[in-house]
């Protein structure tokens, strides 16, 4: 998988100083958290905005995150290996992620027949809140209610997660493969899904061994 280099997507975001305001607004952890390497053990260090991609031998993973969404139906990544996976942590009171939400939803209404799910994970508000966000925007697809915390805790032990909204790609067996931190141009999503759905299912295979000794 060819890699992306973040100034496209830092482009996109140097229209509008407004929009890089929102961005800082909502970018979560201390310093030391923004200094974590970008996949464990890799070294990177991120910014918000970036948008960075891993060839299949380097993914990391498989990513297992359980939960329950708002509506009380259980979810588990194992049982959507074979699939690409979209993974989107927002909340309500996130400016960025109302301004991504439209894209985010027709990405996931535009390749629901062709093996990509999406999932939306908030570890900030209660059902109400969450509940009146997707029905006002029009989200097709599931949250998890992870106010404990569990799901954003396998996350970040994989890929930091040091911004709100951050969108992450897993491949068909579930390995980390793309991360955008911050507001997801809708070109550079559709592209790296495409990306992603074009690989043949296991084609990573000899190199599911990547997240070992990491």
């Amino acid at each position: 998988m060819r890699r992306r280099p973040a100034s496209r997507f830092t482009a996109a975001l140097a229209t509008g100083t407004a929009v890089l305001l929102l961005l800082a607004g909502c970018a979560g952890g201390t310093d030391e958290d923004r200094a974590a390497p970008d996949v464990v053990d890799q070294g990177y260090q991120s910014g918000d905005g970036s948008t960075t991609t891993w060839a299949p031998a380097d993914r990391v993973g498989p990513l297992d995150i359980t939960g329950t969404d708002y509506e009380g139906t259980a979810h588990d990544l194992a049982q959507w290996r074979g699939d690409v996976v979209l993974l989107n942590t927002w909340y309500a009171a996130c400016p960025p992620c109302r301004a991504e939400a439209p894209d985010l939803a027709q990405v996931a209404t535009d390749y629901a027949d062709d093996g990509l799910r999406v999932l939306g994970i908030n570890s900030r508000d209660a059902a109400g809140t969450a509940q009146a966000f997707q029905r006002r925007l029009e989200v097709p697809y599931p949250s998890l209610d992870d106010t404990g915390g569990s799901a954003i805790a396998a996350l970040q032990g994989v890929v930091p997660v040091n911004a709100v909204p951050t969108t992450v790609l897993l491949d068909r067996e579930g390995r980390v493969a793309a991360r955008v931190l911050g507001l997801v141009e809708a070109s550079t999503l559709r592209a790296l899904v495409d990306d992603l759905l074009a690989e043949a299912p296991g084609s990573a295979a000899g190199a599911t061994g990547a997240a070992d000794g990491r």
